[in-house]
């Protein structure tokens, strides 16, 4: 027997993963010093949360201690179930430094249990549409931890992810941008293009003046770098922007008609660090 296990910061919708078998970590955020577990989407009032924050909610994310990944994972390997976790960027959170000493402990503990850990060098549903495809995969072949690694590691560079930020305070109060250079491009409407870099980071593909000359960079970046793959959709995610979201799925539709476009919201955790009006495109193409 064996298990896929995914995290929240994937932000896979909660039936996907349920209908896929997929375990599920919750990843942690607090609000206004509530901390709460994200549970992709089951019961998420994103729109409250992302009111919250354009009203001046203290938003802060976190990673898990040692103790709540034993306690999450020793149950599969006491039952003798080898693991595979498809997990968010390592370089994206200390969380897993915490990960491998409970995991370290388990082995000792139960050493005829294989566990796998696959860094999708990526977030959001760059994360999530990797999950997707690996649980496809792994249902399809009869649980194999292996096999789904290798398949995992033809796929990890061709899932590209695009998103533009519409308030930069928010990169800025998460560390990724100083309070000074985002106050000048907020002025300027500096819009900057960032995607998830071949290492898992998060870096600047360009910046572009204003909002329509941003979009206008994305879908033209679609355009040429689109690569299909058999039962993976393009997604479109949005953070309490419908408007935003709803022009860029048109005008992806116009320049590929035959996209599967599937569009959901980002959730808290990732949105607690890029702020409400960002949207993104996540798609596969030849490399990252």
């Amino acid at each position: 027997m064996s298990v896929i296990f995914c995290d929240t910061d994937c932000e896979l919708w909660y039936t996907t993963a349920r209908e896929l078998g997929i375990k599920v970590i919750p990843m942690p955020y607090t609000v206004d010093g509530v901390e709460k577990m994200y549970d992709l989407g089951e019961n998420t009032d994103f729109k409250a949360f992302f009111r919250g924050m354009r009203e001046g909610s203290a938003v802060i994310t976190s990673g898990l201690n040692p103790q709540t990944y034993t306690e999450i994972f020793e149950p599969y390997f006491k039952a003798g179930e080898d693991i595979l976790y498809v997990a968010f960027s390592s370089k994206l959170s200390n969380t897993f430094k915490y990960h491998d000493i409970a995991i370290k402990e388990l082995k000792e503990k139960y050493p005829n249990v294989k566990y796998r850990i696959f860094d999708t060098l990526n977030i959001c549903m760059g994360a999530g549409l990797l999950v997707y495809l690996a649980a496809k995969f792994f249902n399809a072949h009869g649980g194999d931890v292996d096999a789904t690694y290798d398949y995992l590691e033809s796929m990890v560079q061709k899932v590209k992810v695009l998103f533009v930020v519409d308030d930069l305070k928010y990169l800025a109060r998460g560390g990724r941008l100083s309070p000074a250079k985002a106050r000048i491009g907020n002025v300027l409407q500096v819009k900057p293009v960032l995607y998830v870099n071949k290492e898992g980071e998060i870096d600047i593909l360009t910046k572009q003046n204003g909002f329509k000359k941003a979009m206008s960079f994305v879908v033209s970046e679609f355009e040429s770098k689109y690569k299909p793959v058999e039962g993976a959709p393009v997604v479109i995610v949005g953070a309490d922007c419908d408007e935003y979201v709803e022009e860029i799925r048109r005008r992806i539709l116009a320049v590929c008609p035959s996209a599967d476009i599937l569009v959901q919201p980002v959730g808290p955790v990732i949105g607690a660090h890029c702020g409400p009006g960002t949207y993104g495109v996540i798609f596969t193409a030849e490399s990252r």
